[in-house]
């Protein structure tokens, strides 16, 4: 045992300390200054011991170490057992407790009759090794200098006086054979430095002054359900990279505030959604491959340059989404894969522990240790970054034991069926926490199943998420305007089933950054004919899907027409605004932004029956659609006529429920939009002519691959 310690020979006090390479070591009273003698060297590997006769156990001291090159002081951090232990007290009363007293914190240490001790508590779980060695900039990475101490419940831990933020350390650790394992970052760090070091960061979380008060407030009595969501997806390292004499670099958080921030405003968005900042080894992982669930990539900058970020966005009325991943995690040798030398994380069998997609380790769910981790690397993200929402990325590959497996290749659940019960377990605690503690945010799926109640409260036997992504409308409708129109007559259900189970969840229609990779094309390019009819196709199929029931989202680039699919290493093709196609694609888009917010017709009953009702959806022969929106109060109807065919349908009938005045409030083929500005009218009376099962109709025409909204009251 190093440090302050009962003489078990009898009277006195032992101080005993392990510095390699010491010639000389005299120990100072840190109170008074004054010597309180010297350490012999009782070992030639750097160990050092006295006996003190009138050392009181609560003296504080330092050492002043004189080897062959200098002479230099340090305070002795095995003194501090007791705040060294107290890392672990509360670690499994509550999540949170994870990222409050587990990786690197920085406190203050009283001291007997002086000042306090500025120090750094270190505690990391590795329940299965050996030996586990502090090693950093502060001692030369050398795992002689600070051994750690093991608690019973299997956290290393000390306390290291003098180490403050900005610190870089990892964890050297010994597994069960004494096998001394790749240098190990810190699975609770909150920042981390990049390849080649992935080194560990001490972080101060106290320092940031937040600005962001009134948006929390307001948020956390908002009417999600009711109120409009559309969703901005980005890859911050692509939007708008940066190119100089160097070559390409990212912009940094605070670019991407002053930048960013203004474009989403002036589009109108309400909400932005990133891929994952959680740290990651790999760029071309888009962050899915996270190794730091607690620390933003300091790719773009410091945490507190992410807190900004966020700050702004608040301040500027934009809500912020993460991507969250807890379903999977890379091997990379500073990570969790293996962490002591046994599976920590991760399931040791291969059928449950590793995933043939991503070739990456699967978490144990089944291990309260895991289980805990994974809660609170979502809940600081809420807590000390004040996003809104975490997007769970990949849920269907946890749910599912067999989820792409073929038969032998998984193990069943204990009732012999394909079910993760412990996924489901983690998943409904997750959420419970998320909205009982942080009543501004929210949470949704990424579900691809028809698992059902995944966005259900837990007390409804759900899986507790506010939202799910709507992937059966992303499919059916890409699949269907990626046809020829001659051929979507044979199609037509594809684009109208949706509504078939359009309340079953709160859906987010998502036209995200999957549709766009991996040989998929840009959403342009899936569109079909000509130039002019691509276009008219993109703009067309975006007021349907802003018309549809559910919350939006569409990745970067959408939004003005992107001709190339998305590369991690490129950026949005912003030239292609010098284009009037593309500058009238991006006016719709804002105007689509605008109009969904400021029309409660077209959102305020996104998750109930009564917002929605067919017109006429049978239309297959000229693939044409008709329905109506409806506001809370029924007093605001907006129709919605898509004509998906190039073929313009004059002196169209559309059944209506009231007598009265009706304005066209959008044309996708208008000139602002890079139409042909065909004359749909804009004032229209409705006439006393039931048609469609409505009591009244109107007339207008129908221009070619448009989308048309008109609104009563």
């Amino acid at each position: 045992m190093l440090g302050l310690q009962e003489n078990p020979q009898g009277k006195g006090r032992i101080i005993r300390a392990w510095i390699p390479n010491a010639i000389k070591i005299e120990v100072i009273d840190l109170s008074s200054q004054t010597s309180l003698g010297f350490l012999e060297q009782v070992a030639d590997s750097g160990l050092f011991e006295s006996v003190f006769e009138t050392l009181q156990s609560n003296t504080n001291y330092k050492f002043v170490v004189t080897n062959s090159e200098h002479t230099y002081e340090v305070i002795d951090p095995y003194q501090f057992k007791d705040e060294a232990f107290h890392a672990v007290h509360y670690v499994d009363t509550k999540p949170q407790n994870i990222y409050k007293q587990l990786g690197a914190q920085l406190i203050d240490i009283p001291v007997s009759g002086g000042d306090d001790v500025a120090a750094t508590r270190f505690a990391v779980f590795a329940p299965n090794a050996t030996a586990v060695s502090l090693i950093g900039d502060f001692n030369c990475w050398d795992g002689r200098y600070h051994p750690m101490q093991k608690t019973q419940c299997g956290h290393w831990v000390l306390v290291v006086p003098g180490v403050g933020a900005g610190a870089q350390y990892k964890y050297e650790i010994k597994d069960p054979m004494g096998n001394r394992l790749p240098h190990k970052a810190d699975p609770i760090g909150f920042q981390a430095e990049q390849y080649p070091s992935h080194s560990s960061v001490v972080f101060n979380h106290n320092e940031y002054q937040w600005n962001d008060k009134k948006w929390l407030e307001e948020q956390s009595v908002v009417d999600r359900y009711k109120s409009p969501m559309s969703i901005y997806e980005l890859h911050l390292g692509s939007w708008k990279p940066k190119y100089d004499a160097k070559g390409r670099s990212f912009l940094t958080y605070r670019e991407l505030a002053e930048e960013l921030i203004p474009y989403i405003k002036d589009m109108g968005y309400t909400h932005i959604e990133m891929l994952p900042v959680s740290e990651f080894p790999y760029d071309g992982s888009w962050g899915y491959q996270p190794v730091g669930m607690f620390a933003p990539t300091s790719r773009f900058g410091s945490p507190d340059d992410f807190k900004y970020f966020v700050d702004q966005c608040h301040q500027n009325d934009i809500g912020v989404i993460v991507d969250w991943v807890p379903a999977h995690f890379p091997e990379d040798g500073h990570g969790l894969a293996r962490f002591d030398g046994t599976y920590v994380y991760e399931y040791e069998d291969p059928r449950r522990g590793w995933h043939p997609d991503w070739n990456s380790c699967i978490y144990d769910f089944g291990k309260d240790s895991v289980r805990r981790f994974l809660v609170a690397s979502a809940l600081i993200w809420l807590d000390k970054f004040h996003v809104d929402a975490l997007r769970v990325d990949a849920v269907a590959s946890m749910l599912y034991w067999d989820y792409s497996r073929d038969e032998g290749e998984w193990v069943p659940n204990v009732d012999g069926g394909n079910e993760n019960y412990e996924a489901v377990s983690l998943l409904r605690w997750f959420n419970e926490e998320v909205y009982k503690n942080y009543p501004h945010a929210f949470t949704i799926a990424e579900e691809s199943t028809a698992f059902p109640k995944v966005s259900r409260p837990v007390f409804e036997g759900g899986l507790g998420f506010g939202f799910k992504w709507n992937m059966g409308w992303m499919h059916d409708s890409l699949h269907f305007i990626s046809k020829d129109p001659a051929y979507r007559k044979y199609h037509h259900n594809e684009i109208t089933f949706s509504m078939v189970y359009a309340y079953n969840e709160s859906f987010i229609l998502p036209i995200s950054h999957d549709e766009v990779v991996h040989g998929k094309g840009s959403l342009l390019k899936k569109m079909p004919g000509d130039e002019w009819q691509a276009a008219a196709n993109h703009r067309c199929y975006a007021a349907f899907m802003y018309a549809h029931p559910g919350k939006k989202l569409n990745f970067m680039g959408n939004e003005i027409g992107q001709t190339s699919e998305w590369n991690y290493q490129g950026s949005v093709e912003w030239h292609l605004l010098e284009f009037d196609k593309h500058k009238g694609i991006q006016n719709l888009f804002r105007q689509l932004n605008n109009l969904y917010k400021d029309t409660p017709a077209l959102h305020e009953k996104d998750h109930e029956p009564g917002g929605f009702e067919w017109i006429d959806h049978h239309d297959a022969a000229q693939s044409i659609l008709s329905f109506v929106r409806k506001s809370a109060d029924n007093s605001q109807k907006v129709y919605v006529v898509s004509n998906f065919t190039p073929i313009p349908r004059n002196n169209y009938r559309l059944g209506v429920k009231d007598l009265g005045n009706y304005e066209v409030i959008l044309s996708t083929d208008a000139g602002d939009y890079w139409g042909s500005n065909y004359d749909c009218g804009q004032k229209i009376e409705a006439e006393n002519q039931p048609w469609q099962g409505q009591s009244h109709s109107i007339e207008l025409n129908v221009p070619p691959l448009s989308t048309v909204y008109i609104k009563f009251g």
